[in-house]
């Protein structure tokens, strides 16, 4: 199963690289910051961190040029076009940045003192392998910390949660090759799921956080981030292409008077320590 996972989620990337910076980088939580600068802000004391599942290098680059002097900075990633942007930051010249998966670390036991993920760690399968191999390249004491999608907030009653309402019938409708293969563990979006995972690799009770994300913003940048769903990617075009319509027609109607729309989703803040 995560061997049809991978290859799905390669060929998605592939077609459409860096989707999630474009999704989620202008969002802002309550006290101003991205969920990438959350995540950054998890690890304030490290110095040799990896970022797990890293794209096109947007939270690598909030780490090499903020904070502690970073002596190792790496990212891996399944997908070569997500790795061949991040090479292209100005920021990410000592970085490590290498295609790997989750479950096979290439580095060293012990090797970082903190591991980040945005929006990648609910991705992936074989949970526990991937755990396990977190727990080897950790250093006791060192600190794991994880961006994970939560869903649409404010009750679903802004443009997330229409996006969602008028997508989910088209998801299931679908023909079977028009549907994406199950993606990750449901376990890992949930508190009590995730320390049923990590607790046993050898990680302490995790702390949970939900957060709320502003991403309102015009009908083109709300399209931008709602679109990034991987379901959309294998539908017919005149599908997407009437979604996108139907979606135009029904967010704004949710405007704001300077022509925004309104649109939130929650994240879950994970932390970890390596016992």
């Amino acid at each position: 199963m995560a061997t049809v996972q991978e290859a799905f989620l390669r060929a998605f990337h592939a077609t459409h690289p860096a989707v999630t910076t474009r999704a989620m980088a202008r969002g802002r939580s309550a006290d101003g910051r991205s969920s990438y600068e959350l995540l950054r802000d998890r690890v304030p004391g490290c110095t040799r961190v990896l970022d797990l599942g890293c794209g096109d290098g947007l939270l690598l680059e909030l780490l090499a040029t903020s904070g502690p002097p970073r002596t190792v900075l790496a990212g891996v990633d399944l997908s070569a076009e997500e790795l061949a942007l991040a090479r292209r930051r100005p920021g990410l010249g000592p970085a490590a940045l290498c295609a790997a998966r989750a479950q096979q670390l290439p580095f060293s036991a012990a090797r970082f003192d903190g591991v980040v993920s945005h929006m990648a760690l609910m991705l992936m399968g074989e949970a526990e392998q991937v755990a396990a191999e977190l727990a080897r390249v950790l250093e006791p004491g060192g600190t794991l910390a994880v961006v994970l999608g939560g869903g649409a907030a404010d009750g679903g009653t802004e443009a997330y949660g229409e996006f969602l309402r008028l997508a989910r019938p088209l998801f299931r409708a679908a023909p079977a090759e028009q549907q994406i293969p199950s993606l990750g563990d449901r376990r890992l979006r949930t508190r009590e799921g995730w320390d049923a995972v990590f607790g046993p690799a050898g990680f302490g009770p995790v702390a949970w956080e939900t957060v709320r994300i502003d991403l309102t913003g015009s009908p083109e940048q709300v399209w931008a981030t709602v679109s990034g769903f991987y379901d959309l990617g294998p539908l017919d075009p005149d599908v997407r292409a009437d979604l996108r319509s139907r979606f135009a027609a029904e967010s704004a109607e949710l405007a704001l008077p300077d022509g925004r729309i309104p649109c939130a989703m929650t994240v879950h803040l994970a932390t970890a320590t390596r016992t």
